[in-house]
């Protein structure tokens, strides 16, 4: 049996809990706030659920056990991030989860939290869960098959209204009262659905494109009361071997649009995120054939126990290498922070790998 620990007792909190304990594992849960934990037990894992486990320990934060852990999850707001998962790093788990976005804009600590974790050997993942969904993972194999052709552009969406959101969090009045109404705290469209530039990262690798080096932006920043976020961003991409494409974000678009496609000189793949209630889909065009549909049926908590499932196959040597790894979701916020300098001077903005993940390495 594994034993997690889980830092932030909201909803990817109990999201993650609940997975793991459909696995049969021993979980920890850890929060700042009381009456976050209380509502943990009392109000959202019973509602989404059914009934509250027993089994779950909830801790005050300053009460929680340490070390002896075999995955450490870290589901707190951004700021909080690189903090928590330098200590967690202290424990020595054997994995240890940051949601996304992995910290907030400044990068500050990036660097020397790299450096840590290559140093103490323990497996570091971040929260993209999406590029390991089963309607993913299908495209990427028949990408490799090389049947749309050679690869013309790459685009990748999601805009989605962020009321769904605030529904999942009923104690919440509106943006100002959590990290999404601030674009420096790792909010607004760029932090908060920034699965979607990690999907569009994914896809350049699976494409053998290379990483993303130079991004043009542009955003829509709103500022109401002490909220200040971009409802809109708008990124042009152009990767190490020449690839462009654009990914765009949004937190105002309803009914959303969750979506990618990859276009072939000869054919395309698309996916569709929550095609419908309950399944994703995929359509694919080869060269010698008309299009044809894929549906993959799913449910909210399958989003993460897929995500286990795939970290536990990491952990075991199953798999050699990781699409959800530090690395990848460094280089995310790589591209995110050159996107919110090429927004804010109007310039196309370089990124530096040699310089390693730092600040400086937007240039």
């Amino acid at each position: 049996m594994q034993r997690v620990k889980i830092h932030g007792a909201g909803s990817i909190g109990n999201h993650l809990a609940n997975a793991c304990r459909t696995k049969g594992w021993e979980v920890h849960i850890c929060d700042l706030d009381r009456a976050a934990l209380d509502r943990t037990r009392n109000q959202i894992y019973p509602q989404r659920y059914g009934k509250w486990d027993d089994s779950i320990k909830l801790f005050h934060s300053s009460e929680a056990p340490r070390g002896n852990y075999d995955l450490i999850f870290i589901g707190t707001p951004p700021s909080s991030h690189l903090d928590l998962a330098f200590a967690a790093l202290e424990e020595k788990p054997r994995g240890l989860h940051v949601e996304k976005p992995l910290c907030t804009p400044d990068l500050s600590r990036t660097r020397e939290f790299y450096e840590k974790t290559v140093a103490s050997g323990v497996k570091v993942f971040t929260g993209y869960n999406h590029v390991v969904a089963p309607s993913v993972t299908r495209i990427e194999k028949l990408l490799k098959s090389g049947n749309i052709g050679p690869i013309e552009t790459l685009d990748v969406e999601f805009r989605e209204h962020w009321g769904g959101i605030y529904a999942a969090h009923p104690w919440l009045s509106g943006p100002a009262d959590t990290y999404l109404g601030y674009w420096s705290k790792g909010g607004g469209a760029s932090g908060e659905h920034s699965h979607a530039l990690n999907l569009w990262q994914h896809f350049a690798h699976v494409l053998n494109a290379g990483r993303v080096v130079e991004v043009s932006a542009v955003m829509d920043f709103v500022k109401d009361g002490a909220a200040e976020y971009d409802k809109l961003c708008a990124f042009h991409l152009r990767t190490e071997s020449g690839l462009w494409g654009r990914c765009v974000q949004d937190v105002v678009t309803s009914p959303s649009r969750k979506w990618g496609r990859i276009q072939g000189r000869d054919g395309f793949a698309e996916f569709h995120i929550n095609h419908k209630a309950g399944q994703d889909m995929i359509v694919w065009k080869p060269a010698d054939s008309g299009a044809s549909e894929e549906i993959f049926p799913k449910t909210r908590p399958q989003d993460f126990i897929v995500e286990l499932d795939h970290m536990v196959e990491v952990l075991s040597g199953a798999v050699p290498s990781s699409p959800i790894s530090v690395e990848r979701g460094l280089d995310t916020m790589l591209a995110l922070v050159a996107a919110h300098r090429s927004a804010r001077e109007r310039r196309t903005v370089g990124i530096d790998y040699s310089k390693g993940f730092g600040p400086d390495s937007i240039v």
